[in-house]
């Protein structure tokens, strides 16, 4: 009697395997052992497909980056360039002028 009620109060001091069948201990070691196996590799999976999801992200959004600065660098060059050309060709401006009107101080009053 007094094994019965030490079993009462341990519940889990008697865990074992589910049952005394040798084929069903193994049954479920085996089932356990695969279940394991298909998570890590369904874990490793799942993180080589976003890991190479985010690498690809990652190199559109710095080639469009490069091609961005680029471009920006180009056309600040071609503009610096432009403008540094029509300094110098408009620094020096030549032509002819006439008097079309004159002042009213000269009509004799």
């Amino acid at each position: 009697m007094q094994d019965k009620g030490r079993a009462l109060r341990y519940p889990s001091a008697n865990r074992g395997l589910p049952a005394g069948n040798p084929i069903a201990s193994a049954l479920v070691i085996v089932v356990g052992t695969l279940a394991i196996g298909a998570s890590i590799l369904l874990g490793f999976l799942a993180f080589v497909v976003l890991g190479s999801i985010i690498l690809v992200i990652a190199g559109i959004v710095g080639m469009r980056l490069w091609w961005f600065n680029r471009r920006l660098r180009k056309n600040a060059g071609s503009r610096h360039t432009a403008a540094a050309g029509h300094e110098a060709a408009n620094s020096v401006i030549e032509g002819e002028y006439r008097v079309v009107h004159t002042d009213s101080d000269d009509d004799g009053s």
